[in-house]
């Protein structure tokens, strides 16, 4: 069991087990058990598409929604950027646990590189944004006409 804590202070512990696989596939046709399914295959959309991720989350824990008094949109907007980081966090370390203590430690190393992949994704492009000089673009793109502004001017041809 892994725990976060929301924009407004709930705390969640994320469970993955059969009843849980069995639930989140019931709600959304999707199959926590078998991540390398798919074309891209389920762990890649996870880690790049945030709804769905905030669609199986919201899915395992709705079974804590009663205790905490809340309905499914209190959920999803107690989910701000750093609640869902944490919450992918909890999650892949979930999945991680699952596979291993189930002696599928092919799928629990699937989890864990796709989860450094993501930090080096990440790492990555900040590096290159860093690495951009906004002075000198403006410079550049202020010096000359575009490719762009000689298509758009009107054609004075003799026709």
């Amino acid at each position: 069991m892994k725990t976060f804590t929301d924009a407004a202070g709930r705390t969640w512990t994320l469970t993955l087990n059969l009843g849980t696989a069995m639930a989140v596939k019931a709600k959304l046709d999707i199959d926590l058990l078998q991540p390398e399914a798919g074309d891209p295959p389920l762990l890649t959309r996870l880690g790049t598409d945030e709804m769905l991720l905030g669609e199986v989350l919201c899915a395992m824990l709705e079974g804590q929604f009663v205790t905490h008094k809340v309905s499914e949109d209190d959920v999803r907007n107690g989910f701000d950027g750093q609640t869902l980081l944490a919450a992918q966090k909890a999650f892949y370390e979930e999945l991680i646990d699952f596979f291993r203590s189930r002696g599928r430690n092919d799928r629990a190393k699937a989890v864990a590189k796709q989860m450094a992949m993501i930090d080096a994704a990440v790492t990555a492009i900040e590096t290159r944004i860093d690495g951009i000089d906004v002075d000198q673009t403006i410079r550049g793109a202020m010096s000359g006409a575009s490719p762009d502004q000689s298509a758009s001017a009107p054609s004075n041809s003799g026709g």
